[in-house]
């Protein structure tokens, strides 16, 4: 295993970990404008989708990471190939489209007149 893919695995943890606390801090948030309250929840759901989704790749990269040059080490990175595809192509399909919907929205309600 290249020292790349080891970094790849620490830059992935670290993100999901900031991710995560983006999200806590979005949650925490004290808004009074129910409909604000909306577009937090929105937010949070997102997020937590997202950094789940880079924790389990980075996971399954931290898996891939430990295989051995062998058949099984082989069918080891396969498996956590196609777990890093899943776990990213859902996450960015999914809150991709679920954050254009919000910010959409968000923007749309934040220039409404008073």
């Amino acid at each position: 295993m290249d020292a790349n893919k080891g970094k790849q695995v620490v830059t992935s943890v670290q993100l999901a970990k900031d991710l995560e606390y983006i999200t806590k801090s979005i949650k925490e948030l004290n808004l009074k404008d129910p409909k604000l309250k909306e577009f937090q929840n929105g937010f949070v759901k997102a997020f937590e989708t997202l950094y789940q989704a880079i924790a389990k790749a980075a996971k399954a990269l931290g898996a891939a990471k430990t295989a051995e040059d062998s058949v099984s080490g082989r069918e080891k990175i396969q498996k956590s190939r196609a777990e890093i595809d899943s776990a990213l192509t859902t996450a960015a399909t999914t809150v991709g489209k679920r954050s254009d919907v919000l910010v959409r929205d968000l923007n749309k309600y934040c220039s409404q007149p008073e």
